[in-house]
């Protein structure tokens, strides 16, 4: 349960940073070229934060990773009411840093207690993060008073501190739940990354993790500039992209029962450029919410669908090499949300920064084309074989 709570704030902690984005943005006078400097700081964090798991993973010192980043991210959340704007962008970096360590040792751990239904709790711990995902917006708006952010960062740093001591109280090294049957020998892995498929993968991922935390990121400051933006209010288009998206990831599990993962693939990404077209044109807040809501959903899939491609392209085995697939996850979404803010101060005009997604959007369908056809030729050189 200490472990689903975390998760759940973490969620909040995790797309923060996209509401906070206009606030911070009004108090320091920042540009969007400016702003966009808060995207590369906390995810630069999160690839360090990564990376550090990785370390702690060797080890088993799964527990002790997720109390630092329990701890560290209620001391990113702190230091971001700084006044001076480099301290601010350290704290959501030391966030982004406890992001990148709690995330994925929270996971190996309900790995670890649950090796016979891994798959439902992943899904239930996952779930917990959508949840926090979605209650991110009205809780910012419930809890900030014009540009003051203290109360809100206050109310969520207390309970990531108490986690922290909670979880400090955990065995160092949990034991795993018994199975009834032994588990079957793991094959030898492939050299994946000597592989061209693997990259192709992995840039994949990095594209399509870039248009996610893009979308999350700024949808909440293009709202503001859009009509009837201002006065919008607890039903945003941002609450409704991260509903949809937690909905979609939902209903996935009956479709996959019908429907291969390339048909998954190109089935979300076309309702994902319906849904950022609809976003592009808006003229007012409805408009845009309805494809808020169209990108959210269709986006759900895609991420776990390319995870489960690379899995059964190397092996399930090959998810313990897949750092450098993560890694390009988090890389991705550095440069698309930076982009954004860079595309938008060179034009004037954050809807030109958006149109970022759109061409994020188009590359991974050619790129899904491509990748569709490379694993039809394998498969028919197997058979004929």
């Amino acid at each position: 349960m200490l472990l689903h709570v975390v998760f759940l704030l973490s969620g909040i902690a995790t797309v923060l940073i996209g509401q906070v984005l206009p606030i911070l943005s009004g108090h320091f006078a920042l540009t969007d070229l400016q702003a966009g400097y808060f995207f590369p700081a906390q995810f630069s964090g999160s690839v360090i934060g990564t990376l550090v798991t990785t370390w702690f993973g060797r080890r088993n010192r799964f527990v002790l990773a997720a109390v630092i980043g329990c701890s560290a991210m209620a001391a990113g959340l702190l230091i971001m009411n700084a006044d001076i704007l480099t301290v601010c962008l350290l704290g959501f970096m030391l966030n982004g840093f406890g992001i990148g360590l709690t995330l994925p040792s929270v996971n190996m751990l309900i790995l670890e207690m649950n090796p016979a239904r891994s798959a439902s709790a992943l899904s239930v711990l996952n779930f917990c993060w959508g949840v926090g995902a979605i209650i991110c917006k009205p809780f910012v708006d419930l809890t900030t008073f014009g540009s003051n952010i203290l109360p809100m960062t206050l109310i969520l740093a207390a309970p990531f501190l108490a986690a922290s001591i909670l979880i400090g109280f955990l065995p160092s090294e949990l034991p795993p739940a018994k199975l009834d049957d032994p588990p079957e020998p793991q094959p030898a892995l492939l050299p994946i990354w000597t592989m061209p498929l693997a990259w192709m993968i992995a840039l994949f991922n990095f594209i399509h993790v870039g248009f996610e935390s893009g979308i999350g990121g700024w949808l909440t400051t293009y709202t503001e500039r859009v009509e009837g933006g201002n006065s919008v209010g607890w039903l945003s288009p941002t609450l409704l992209f991260f509903s949809f998206f937690v909905i979609g990831r939902g209903v996935a599990p009956l479709l996959f029962k019908r429907l291969d993962e390339t048909k998954m693939l190109f089935i979300g990404l076309t309702i994902v450029l319906i849904g950022v077209i609809i976003v592009l044109f808006a003229k007012d807040v409805g408009l845009l919410s309805i494809g808020a809501a169209v990108a959210g959903f269709g986006t759900s899939w895609i991420f776990p669908a390319n995870i489960s491609r690379f899995s059964h392209a190397f092996g399930h085995a090959a998810i313990r090499k897949a750092t450098p697939l993560f890694i390009c996850g988090t890389l991705g979404a550095t440069f698309v949300t930076w982009l954004i803010g860079y595309v938008s101060e060179r034009s004037g005009n954050l809807r030109s920064g958006m149109f970022v997604l759109a061409a994020s959007i188009i590359l991974l369908i050619v790129l899904q084309m491509i990748l569709s056809m490379w694993q039809r030729g394998k498969v028919n050189s197997r058979q004929s074989i």
